[in-house]
């Protein structure tokens, strides 16, 4: 069923449109050579340009358009051999020039589809409207003095890829599954690292609500939401107060706000600019920018395996099942990680062990997957040791909780604690026999038909073998001494 608010008034539809804005991986920003890396001390990365002195030109970078022709082109969108430059004018006092220098009417990018993955097991297509380059502002610091607001302009022309969705969403699950695609994407053609803490990824979320059939109503945009839950949350309480706008007799307005994650509400930041308001006219010092099909061609040949292409695969070549599968593709070191431990071995095995004890362990370690203390390799050893029935799948839990704390070698912990798997029958036979005898009545009320015993006597036995039992073996002879 699709999403919906109740209201006093019925049932109402959310749409929802997302402008995602991307900082490119670049050594240099958009139109100058100063650098770009995050933390640096205030105002040391900025060079003439990016101040906007009199007289000086802005140059193009040519690794910031290749960046936004891969991004482009991982989105299946239409890369436009012919794009321009336009200065969009508008006063903040960490713009400079009083500028933006960005794209309108002829973006480098057009329409495109990400296709996003719901929780249902349901895929939707979201359309996307255009991506297209600009340079960011510089940054307003409001807490560094009591009456005064300080500005670093290191960030000051560092390049952006804005990336606009068509109004398509029509849910806050959609909306989170939207930007999760997207930063996945992103991160795999190694465009943007989409660390939304850092401000590297940000999302202004344009909210309107209506009832269904009818034409859209007037929007509001959540200005800078920096993390796929506060998207979510942005959009709900959005929807829920425009709604109660209209159902009071009022009329929203369209206007720019900022969500307050404390409150859990949107307030009023201004009102929302339409195009004309920013007096958008080509950039006089950019020349048009014309790309050569061949070197586009070279872009799209050179792309990765996308996560869409990789889960489709895992599902065809390992088995997995498409959430198992969208799990493991949606970063690209936790695919490439599995991948590892899968080959040669079971697959299914493989995943359930990455997605479950190895997530677990690093969650409880506050560590990525990069850093994991378990290599692929060990991991892989570790499964190769239930495989050849040296450990069952009881004790393989126990070295790996060792491997996680000290790093050792699987073998190396089952070898050290002795703890390889008996598969000697006479040795199961003794300990299913003593069980037996030690528990007269059960075995008695087993063979007058409790068969939920057969559980029991299985337990008591791996207990006495201290949990190195051939589980199959221990079976066998558990039915065999019992029947």
């Amino acid at each position: 069923m699709a999403y919906t608010i109740e209201g006093n008034s019925g049932r109402w539809e959310v749409v929802v449109g997302l402008e995602v804005h991307a900082q490119v991986i670049s050594n240099a920003k958009l139109f100058s050579g100063a650098a770009t890396a995050f933390g640096a001390a205030p105002n040391s990365q900025v060079s003439l340009v990016d101040a906007a002195f009199p007289g000086m030109l802005p140059v193009l970078n040519g690794e910031c358009v290749a960046q936004a022709v891969r991004t482009g082109l991982g989105l299946n969108a239409e890369i436009h051999l012919h794009s321009r430059f336009d200065r969009k004018n508008y006063f903040y006092a960490d713009l400079p020039s009083g500028y933006q220098i960005s794209q309108y009417e002829h973006p480098i990018v057009g329409k495109g589809v990400i296709e996003i993955e719901l929780a249902d097991g349901s895929t939707r297509q979201i359309g996307v409207t255009r991506l297209h380059l600009e340079q960011d502002a510089g940054k307003s610091l409001h807490d560094q003095h009591p009456t005064k607001t300080f500005v670093d302009l290191n960030r000051s022309g560092v390049a952006l890829m804005e990336i606009v969705s068509e109004p398509d969403i029509r849910s806050p699950e959609e909306a989170g599954a939207y930007v999760r695609k997207l930063r996945s994407i992103l991160r795999y053609l190694g465009t943007c690292d989409g660390n939304m803490e850092e401000g590297s990824l940000r999302a202004d979320v344009n909210v309107s609500v209506r009832k269904a059939g009818e034409a859209y109503r007037t929007r509001c945009e959540i200005k800078n939401v920096n993390s796929i839950r506060f998207v979510m949350q942005a959009v709900e309480v959005e929807a829920l107060r425009q709604i109660k706008v209209w159902e009071d007799g009022g009329e929203v307005v369209q206007e720019t706000r900022l969500f307050d994650s404390a409150r859990g509400t949107t307030r009023p930041m201004r009102s929302k600019e339409d195009a004309h308001d920013y007096r958008y006219f080509p950039d006089p010092d950019l020349r048009p920018l014309v790309l050569d099909p061949a070197w586009v061609e070279s872009l799209r040949a050179a792309l990765p395996e996308l996560p869409d292409a990789k889960r489709a695969r895992f599902i065809g070549d390992f088995g997995l099942s498409p959430y198992d599968a969208g799990v493991l593709v949606a970063e690209q070191s936790t695919a490439s990680y599995f991948e590892t431990v899968a080959a040669g071995r079971d697959a299914k095995l493989a995943a359930n062990w990455v997605t479950g004890d190895l997530f677990a362990a690093l969650n409880r370690k506050s560590v990525t997957i990069e850093g994991s203390p378990v290599t692929p390799a060990a991991l892989g050893a570790l499964l190769d040791l239930i495989g050849n029935k040296t450990i069952n799948g009881k004790i393989a839990k126990q070295v790996f909780d060792e491997m996680v704390e000290t790093g050792a070698a699987p073998d190396a912990i089952v070898q050290a604690r002795g703890l390889r798997q008996v598969v000697d029958t006479s040795a199961i036979d003794a300990a299913v026999d003593a069980v037996i005898a030690a528990n007269p009545d059960k075995a008695a009320e087993y063979r007058s038909g409790k068969d939920k015993l057969f559980g029991f006597f299985v337990g008591q036995v791996m207990k006495a073998m201290a949990g190195k039992g051939n589980p199959a073996l221990v079976n066998d002879a558990v039915k065999s001494k019992l029947g």
